[in-house]
């Protein structure tokens, strides 16, 4: 569950008072930088908290861990849809030719459609909870395809969002896409019943040292995607593995 909004700071990262000030300084005095326009993309940095650093990194880890494997990114819960577009730009540095490396995203793009009772009873866990504004799946393709014409064979289109409730539309997808190897799998889904469902889809399209990464693993406020990984496919028999840059998340690797 990944929000930028002060107060979503301190309801989903448990974030003190003074901290959520800091976040609201950091984004008016970004919103009011004397900046010129063409000097802010050179300058991010200067507004980048630990967190939102942190998840970057973790981000990056991840993808240098697929470089050997062959395969199809997937993101299941875009949302915003930074984690795609980091992605896309990691496939710029490290193998623009590659043009099997293709980006996928799941999401309703209108928040949770339904929430279980194993998703427990935290706040933020509501229908139409984290959702984005209407028809924001426009903008997210449209900064994509910006991004994609910095890289080689632009004309390529090799990233995909597929709208929907995400345990209708992932069968569709791989009915229509046989050819599919999941190199890097991403759950972000925030609950149990969409979680579940897509890793038992997945787990065919899985090979040897195939990634799937986790965002909310272990977490008291989240139980639905820890009950759905031990449920879908057990927590024996592989290491769920952290990284110490960015402590909530967490990644199993096929070996």
């Amino acid at each position: 569950m990944t929000s930028h909004d002060p107060q979503d700071a301190q309801n989903f990262t448990f974030a003190a008072q003074d901290e959520v000030a800091a976040y609201s300084r950091l984004q008016e005095l970004m919103k009011t930088s004397p900046m010129p326009p063409r000097e802010f993309h050179a300058n991010l940095g200067l507004f980048l908290n630990r967190p939102s650093l942190a998840r970057i990194l973790f981000m990056h880890d991840l993808y240098s861990m697929t470089l050997h494997t062959h395969g199809v990114i997937m993101e299941f819960g875009v949302r915003w849809g930074q984690n795609m577009a980091l992605f896309t730009t990691m496939r710029h540095i490290y193998e623009p030719y590659n043009m099997s490396r293709k980006v996928v995203g799941f999401d309703t793009f209108e928040g949770f459609p339904s929430v279980a009772p194993q998703d427990g009873d935290f706040d933020g866990l509501k229908v139409g909870g984290l959702a984005v504004t209407p028809n924001y799946e426009d903008v997210l393709a449209d900064i994509l395809s910006a991004q994609e014409k910095l890289a080689p064979r632009s004309h390529l289109r090799k990233f995909e969002l597929v709208k929907g409730d995400v345990t209708e539309t992932l069968p569709v997808y791989l009915e229509r896409h046989p050819e599919t190897i999941i190199s890097l799998a991403y759950f972000d889904l925030d609950l149990y019943e969409p979680t579940k469902r897509c890793l038992e889809l997945i787990r065919p399209y899985l090979a040897k040292n195939s990634i799937v990464g986790f965002d909310e693993l272990v977490l008291a406020e989240n139980p639905g995607e820890t009950l759905a990984l031990r449920e879908a496919w057990g927590t024996q028999g592989y290491r769920i593995c952290r990284n110490t840059i960015s402590p909530q998340q967490s990644y199993v690797v096929f070996e």
